[in-house]
């Protein structure tokens, strides 16, 4: 096993080698997907309450007021409310968005029984706290019944207004790309393709 191997979060060389041809469940230790399962659902509520926290100060200090200028034009804080997905879209199709935002926390819960990859955890837990972030404005928010519309405040210049749940989805989303490409599976094996 190479170090690099190692680094993102492979099992131990040792291990890995004893274990040749049997699942990742078999060669781990008991607590070693404990410890994985914790990281996730730490990196999620950090998300999670990050987001939840910013949307409550920006709707209450800075909702029906001027933009304010961060850098200039260039970084803007201005409160929309969205209910469509990134970029406006589908905003008569809310309640798919809720149902899909459902979905993605139903398909990392499943994941997280086999989790046994670090950087995996991590990207899950970002996925999961935006998921659950952008979830809790369209149940709790005007108007109400899995229609609400989504908190949006960070508008760079010629880009979309999007919130830090939004940015937490981004960025988990691309550390898995990254680590699909890198052939790690979330069970913590790689992969040669």
């Amino acid at each position: 096993m190479t170090e690099a191997e190692q680094a993102i979060g492979t099992p131990d060389a040792g291990k890995a080698e004893e274990g040749a041809g049997t699942s990742a469940d078999t060669t781990g230790t008991p607590d070693r997907g404990k410890r994985r399962i914790g990281v996730l659902l730490a990196v999620a509520a950090f998300a999670y309450l990050l987001d939840l926290a910013s949307k409550l100060v920006v709707v209450a200090k800075l909702e029906h007021h001027a933009p304010v200028e961060v850098l200039g034009t260039l970084l803007q804080l201005e409160v929309i409310r969205n209910r469509g997905a990134a970029f406006g879209f589908g905003e008569a199709m809310t309640i798919v968005f809720t149902v899909i935002a459902a979905a993605v926390i139903l398909v990392i819960a499943r994941l997280a029984r086999k989790l046994h990859s670090l950087p995996w955890a991590i990207a899950l837990g970002m996925l999961l706290g935006g998921a659950f972030g952008n979830l809790t404005d369209r149940i709790f928010r005007a108007p109400g019944h899995l229609q609400g519309a989504v908190v949006d405040f960070i508008a760079p210049a010629h880009f979309a207004v999007f919130n830090l749940a939004d940015s937490a989805i981004v960025c988990g989303g691309f550390l898995i790309v990254i680590l699909s490409f890198r052939g790690l599976d979330p069970d913590g094996t790689v992969h040669k393709d």
